[in-house]
């Protein structure tokens, strides 16, 4: 049997389900673009897919979704922190920059101290919009196990924003006006 041969049985075989898959993760028109590129690499892998190739399939369908949602995940926060200025109805430069730039960098260093399971379960459900049904299907395991895992989580994430503010001891105590202290000696 060739090569080309190979790939066609495998993908005749095979993707429906591929995109299926695809689509419970990312939707149906990310879906079709992650299940040609897990074909993509198919096709130029051929002599490396094992018999069945399904699981193998889908290991590179799951891989090459995560990496997606690495990519897209800095735009994502940037693109929902913009909506979030917006839709509060507070002019572009009204609010206190310095405050908002520390939350964000205080959030993401919470976020990134977590190990690299708990964030991205977190994401997940959070950046992702995924239910808690869907999430267990891509960590493969429970919705019970997972939402177990997403409360230590969440738990985990809390102490660490807690601990985020208490690690800066130069921030200003919260009962101060907090323009005074920022403004101070910048330029007029």
């Amino acid at each position: 049997m060739t090569h080309a041969q190979r790939f066609r049985d495998v993908y005749e075989e095979c993707h429906p389900r591929v995109l299926a898959y695809a689509t419970s993760l990312v939707g149906r028109q990310v879906g079709e673009d992650i299940t040609s590129e897990t074909f993509t690499v198919a096709w130029r892998r051929v002599r490396d897919i094992p018999h069945p190739a399904l699981p193998w399939l889908l290991g590179v369908t799951r891989n090459l979704v995560r990496e997606l949602r690495r990519r897209d995940a800095h735009q994502y926060l940037v693109a929902t922190e913009e909506a979030r200025r917006i839709t509060s109805g507070v002019p572009a430069g009204a609010g206190d920059v310095a405050e908002e730039v520390t939350g964000r960098h205080d959030a993401l260093q919470a976020l990134a101290g977590l190990s690299e399971g708990d964030r991205e379960l977190l994401t997940l459900i959070a950046w992702h919009g995924l239910g808690t049904k869907e999430a267990a299907q891509v960590l493969n395991c429970t919705t019970a196990t997972l939402t177990v895992r997403l409360y230590r989580a969440r738990r985990r994430l809390e102490k660490a924003l807690e601990a985020a503010p208490a690690a800066e001891p130069a921030a200003a105590p919260p009962t101060e006006a907090p323009y005074p202290t920022h403004r101070q000696g910048a330029p007029a």
